[in-house]
């Protein structure tokens, strides 16, 4: 194939590509790996501001990862919420000996990889010559070829066509479909007249019908009660088993309020989780110490891994 060296593509991504971007300014793949992971479920913005230079001054290499206890990963991914991308990371810096793979048949068999992550790590970490299919990049197929809905194998098929031409500039064809998901042919806007596409998209008379809306499901409404188990300057943690939050300590949540002796209202905290709304009234309560498992004292707590609600409720105890 003929490179499109020239394309409006490429022409677009050399004068207006997020070229600034520390995971464009280096060929280490763990970096670039990192990036890659940390940006599955979070906005540009917030990895960059919070959280990818100081995990990379923790854990400077894949090897310091694969040397670290998970509480380690998970205090230092704190915040950044979707916890098993922590532990994925984690698994895989150990399943790999610190060595990443450099084919995608290969990286997506590693833990949280998918495809189209294997397919960025490749090309942008090893230089393969493929297409990668993120929410950026499934939104302009679906408005570039005027698809109101399609399967995720005929997206594949579309991203390779798109791509055909551009094998030999696969890099900055992958990174200008980002930007342009990321600021010009967004969700709730379509800025056609910046967009290089704009002479041979099909979509663009009416690109905010594509794809077709699919209906919001409402979020579960959850009520809870949080009890902060205390015995002098000691508080009782456990470690948290359920998916959400696997691998963070937090404080003891109830469906229904325990009928305890001595409890203290401390208020009500709220919390939006992606599909869940809770609200938890937070009590304090004074026990015994063989009331309870694992014990941990105030200056403990600050050195470990909790989430955010359980951060919130911390807050208003010392408060």
């Amino acid at each position: 194939m003929n490179s499109k060296k020239n394309s409006p593509l490429i022409q677009w991504y050399n004068t207006f590509g997020r070229h600034d971007l520390p995971w464009r300014n280096t060929t280490n793949a763990y970096h670039i790996y990192l990036s890659e992971i940390m940006l599955q479920q979070t906005q540009v913005k917030t990895v960059l501001e919070r959280f990818y230079f100081q995990f990379l001054e923790k854990f400077p290499s894949l090897q310091s990862v694969a040397q670290a206890h998970e509480d380690e990963i998970l205090k230092a991914w704190e915040g950044l919420g979707y916890y098993t991308r922590a532990r994925n990371l984690h698994k895989t810096a150990q399943e790999t000996k610190a060595v990443l793979p450099q084919s995608v048949d290969e990286l997506v068999k590693l833990s949280g990889i998918g495809l189209s992550t294997a397919h960025a790590i490749a090309c942008f970490a090893f230089g393969a010559k493929v297409p990668i299919l993120d929410g950026n990049v499934k939104r302009i197929l679906y408005r570039y070829f005027a698809l109101k809905s399609a399967s995720e194998k005929e997206l594949w098929k579309r991203a390779y066509a798109l791509f055909e031409g551009n094998e030999t500039m696969a890099y900055e064809h992958n990174q200008a479909l980002m930007d342009i998901g990321s600021y010009v042919c967004t969700r709730t806007q379509a800025k056609c007249q910046e967009c290089p596409f704009n002479q041979t998209c099909q979509g663009k008379s009416t690109p905010l019908a594509f794809p077709q809306k699919k209906p919001k499901k409402a979020k579960e409404q959850r009520t809870r009660f949080l009890i902060i188990y205390r015995h002098q300057n000691r508080l009782a943690l456990s470690k948290n088993e359920t998916k959400l939050l696997k691998g963070l300590y937090g404080f003891f949540q109830y469906e229904e309020l325990p009928q305890i002796e001595g409890l203290n209202y401390l208020g009500t905290i709220k919390h939006e989780y992606s599909h869940i709304s809770l609200s938890a009234k937070v009590y304090v309560c004074d026990v015994e110490l063989n009331q309870c498992k694992e014990w941990f004292e105030y200056d403990s707590i600050s050195q470990m891994a909790l989430s955010r609600v359980d951060h919130k409720a911390w807050a208003l105890l010392k408060n």
